[in-house]
């Protein structure tokens, strides 16, 4: 079957029938905010809000674009001249596809709140998901995901993390780490990330 991506196929939605997701760790200060604002006002709505559509709930849970969406709740003006109505792309997925897809969007732009990455790496292990699943959907290094899990203070995050049992030379433990990490040099965008699965097994 033919892939056809989302943005050939944006609805208008009525706003009342989106929805914020729950782990959306992207922060805009004010001053952007009332940047996008005038870009709004101005040239309109250019891009779709990204969303997944929740049949049992008729809802659309917002994955990408929440500041937009929150321009129309927040500024009249925009609310009325739009007719309540924003453009959304849908994309069907499981949440902790969503997530990742949420992640990706945000990372070229805007600041993570790094309490809210922390719970969502923890979140991504309470549903199975791997330090390796994580790495590619997430683009994210071991380090930075390690860093992560400290900050949730849960030591059942760190199944996936190796420790030594006795002091040994740093120079040892350089030339055992470059080894150790070569397998799982990537990029987001090499074919191995584009062929990720979720049905991979736990990073060992």
């Amino acid at each position: 079957m033919k892939f056809e991506s989302p943005a050939y196929h944006i609805i208008a939605v009525p706003i009342e029938k989106i929805q914020p997701n729950t782990y959306n760790p992207n922060a805009v200060a004010p001053p952007e905010m009332k940047l996008l604002y005038d870009s709004i006002l101005s040239d309109g709505y250019t891009m779709p809000i990204v969303c997944y559509y929740s049949s049992s709930q008729d809802r659309y849970i917002i994955v990408d674009g929440f500041h937009r969406y929150r321009i129309m709740l927040d500024y009249p003006d925009i609310y009325e001249r739009e007719q309540g109505m924003l453009p959304v792309s849908v994309i069907q997925k499981p949440l902790d596809e969503r997530m990742a897809s949420t992640i990706r969007h945000n990372r070229a732009r805007g600041s993570h709140d790094v309490e809210l990455m922390s719970n969502i790496i923890k979140e991504l292990h309470e549903i199975g998901r791997s330090d390796k699943w994580i790495s590619i959907h997430l683009g994210m290094d071991r380090d930075e995901i390690l860093r992560l899990k400290q900050i949730t203070g849960l030591t059942a995050l760190f199944k996936d993390v190796k420790f030594g049992k006795a002091w040994r030379p740093i120079g040892e433990i350089e030339k055992e780490s470059e080894e150790d990490f070569e397998e799982d040099s990537y990029s987001p965008s090499t074919p191995e990330a584009e062929s990720a699965t979720t049905s991979e097994h736990d990073w060992m």
